[in-house]
């Protein structure tokens, strides 16, 4: 079984990653997905506004997030002047793997972890060990992001 993770490209530890180096880490729309949700863990209402303010994103990427949150049947949309969004599930039941494949669910540690993927180091069936310590690893990490709910962000 393989698992989704999302990853970064563009920075490590605030730095400019080099080419090539080939260190993955959650994209910064991973990162606003789940501040968003932290920040509507009250349960009430908020306006995009109050929720950018909150966790200082600029809005149009904080609704593009927000509509993969909506699909995803995290959160819901309301209209009008007192409109905003709110958590469709309880915050004790949302993890971030929760929000983390809602944002990005087609992303891997590595592209042999990736269903259907032929790789040219696996022998008669048998993945390699590289692939076998990705997916270990991954599930690692697939298992951490599961263990708490938001409720033990805010």
């Amino acid at each position: 079984m393989t698992y989704p993770i999302c990853y970064d490209r563009e920075r490590i530890n605030g730095h400019i990653k080099k080419e090539g180096s080939g260190t993955m880490f959650l994209t910064k729309e991973c990162d606003y997905a789940i501040r968003i949700v932290r920040s509507l863990s009250g349960m009430s209402i908020k306006s995009v506004r109050a929720i950018c303010t909150d966790e200082n994103m600029p809005h149009p990427f904080a609704y593009k997030i927000l509509k993969k949150l909506e699909h995803a049947q995290i959160v819901k949309p309301f209209r009008g002047s007192t409109g905003g969004y709110q958590l469709v599930k309880e915050p004790e039941i949302v993890t971030m793997l929760d929000i983390v494949s809602a944002v990005d669910d087609h992303l891997y540690l590595n592209e042999c972890l990736q269903e259907g993927y032929v790789c040219d180091n696996n022998r008669n069936g048998v993945e390699c060990s590289v692939h076998q310590e990705l997916n270990r690893i991954q599930a690692m990490l697939i298992e951490a992001l599961s263990e708490k709910p938001m409720t033990q962000l805010v």
